[in-house]
């Protein structure tokens, strides 16, 4: 399959614009051939428009037919093969097997959300009955289900060129509700964003979607963007990304006549905290597991652990030695793209120049090749993190700091200074933990997830994941935008009151012809009312 550089407009191929601009390939600090036509504002309000017209027929179309569209497109993406990871692998310096492994994900997560759709009792189906005789008033018949909410505009991420991106974690869940899609691709992998895109827009063709159910915009600017989010036609945005990037969207989203809600991954610092005893049992080995999880992926991962808190205890000496051992062996990794390298280097060079921070490790001492960063661990003692704000915030990349602590009670003055995470983690013996009830309650107030003996790199796509935390790593700490509890960012509840049985949706009718779990007279069942 050929790569086109057009704009997707529902089943058509658009490119009116005159600004355009080339794949870049970070390994090899060059261009690719294909051109990409960024959209116009008009190809972006006809997108819109398109997808505006779609939303009642698209809502309309039955649960099963929707996942049938959800498994074509896991079947579109399969079909394109090596082709894909291929150019993935140009676009983004990623190693073929991380994207192997990110390819299956995407797929798992789509299908996923097919199977439940097949099972149908997301909707959450609520019925109760009335009570025409109930003094001193009657009890109306009221029932409620989630229905979809209307065209979703969605933001490609740079890190995750399959899984968060064209077909990813807010693609799926919008379209297993019923929403049509407007995906701003990410110009850091523009032709591995048109190659999906075709996919998907082939698998709405085979399975007879309404035209307007999906379409893709290029932008290597900021316009396209903000007009998808300020379209009155728009009813959420899903974006994974900068802080800067996600507020301003937000900012965007809540000047609008009718708001709208921008559901922002925007990054994090992932604090470990080790607890004595565990330090004391387990040094050489933690020092070795946490250096992987640093250094994983050139540290371009949203749930990298950029804050280790440790204290003056025994095992930290060898706890630092086999951590910068480890760290010493890496190999320098090509990151995303030049831009992501360079802001990576500028952050960590602005860590080093607060007081008191020293270097512990840095990687393969050898001068890195273009677009590479080297794995870096800084210390500093508690009091310094403590009085400098800057240290508390996230270097993209694979770097992290050890915050040395006199004692538990400072630690527990330290991580009280850190602001809302996606994760946290304790590295506890099993009775140590009871022991610190202040620190577990700390660590749990801030994060989404709450890790315990374990790296918080690696996200499970399963219903018990929850891919979100506190402000300011997300813009709304109740929904996760992994699993399938991903898909309540859209949908809303809807009531219907006194309505006739032959009128309700098919998941209301009395007869339950889905065979759904429901809340009926609250008790949950699958039987007739």
């Amino acid at each position: 399959m050929s790569i086109q550089g057009k704009n997707y407009i529902g089943y058509a191929m658009s490119a009116e614009g005159d600004r355009i601009f080339q794949s870049y390939v970070p390994a090899q600090d060059n261009f690719l051939p294909e051109q990409f036509y960024s959209a116009t504002i008009e190809e972006t309000n006809r997108a819109m428009e398109l997808a505006d017209k779609a939303f009642e027929q698209y809502a309309a179309v039955p649960a099963d037919k929707r996942a049938k569209f959800l498994i074509a497109i896991t079947e579109e993406i399969m079909a394109l093969g090596d082709e894909l990871l291929e150019r993935a692998n140009l676009e983004t310096g990623l190693p073929l097997a991380r994207l192997q492994g990110e390819r299956a994900r995407t797929i798992n997560q789509l299908t996923q959300f097919a199977e439940m759709l097949w099972e149908g009792s997301w909707v959450e189906a609520t019925i109760d009955t009335a009570i025409p005789d109930r003094a001193p008033m009657p009890k109306p018949d009221i029932r409620k289900m989630l229905v979809p909410i209307g065209p979703v505009i969605v933001f490609g991420s740079s890190n995750f060129p399959f899984a968060y991106s064209v077909a990813g974690v807010d693609t799926g869940p919008a379209l297993a509700a019923g929403n049509p899609v407007i995906v701003k691709a990410h110009a850091a992998h523009p032709g591995t964003s048109d190659l999906t895109a075709q996919a998907v827009v082939k698998a709405a063709q085979r399975t007879g979607m309404p035209e307007g159910t999906f379409s893709m915009l290029y932008d290597d600017g900021f316009d396209v963007g903000a007009a998808l989010v300020k379209h009155p036609a728009s009813k959420a945005v899903g974006f994974t990304g900068s802080y800067k990037g996600g507020m301003a969207l937000y900012k965007l989203a809540q000047e609008r006549e009718e708001p709208i809600s921008v559901f922002a991954e925007m990054g994090s610092v992932n604090p470990i905290v080790i607890l004595p005893d565990y330090l004391k049992n387990n040094a050489a080995a933690f020092g070795k597991t946490l250096a992987g999880s640093v250094s994983l992926g050139a540290g371009q991962f949203c749930t990298n652990p950029g804050l280790v808190f440790v204290t003056e205890t025994e095992g930290l000496d060898d706890f630092e030695n086999s951590y910068k051992t480890e760290i010493e062996s890496t190999a320098s990794a090509t990151m995303l793209t030049a831009g992501i390298c360079k802001n990576y280097n500028r952050l960590k060079g602005e860590v080093f120049e607060q007081e008191n921070v020293t270097a512990l490790a840095v990687a393969d001492k050898v001068s890195p090749a273009e677009n590479q960063a080297q794995a870096t661990i800084a210390r500093v003692s508690a009091k310094s993190f403590i009085a400098h704000p800057k240290l508390h915030e996230e270097v993209f990349g694979p770097f992290s700091l050890l915050i040395v602590c006199e004692n538990t009670d400072e630690l527990l003055n330290a991580v009280s200074h850190l602001k809302g995470q996606l994760t946290a983690t304790l590295m506890a013996e099993e009775k140590e933990v009871e022991g610190y009830p202040e620190i577990v309650k700390k660590l749990s107030k801030i994060s989404g997830r709450f890790i315990l003996n374990g790296v918080p790199t690696g996200v499970e796509v399963c219903p018990s994941m929850h891919h979100g935390g506190p402000f300011p790593a997300t813009a709304d700490a109740r929904f996760t935008s992994v699993g399938r509890h991903s898909i309540l960012r859209f949908v809303r509840p809807q009531s219907y009151q006194g309505w006739p049985n032959a009128l309700l949706p098919v998941e209301l009718k009395d007869s339950n012809p889905l065979g759904i779990y429901r809340l009926i007279n609250n008790t949950l069942t699958r039987n007739q009312v």
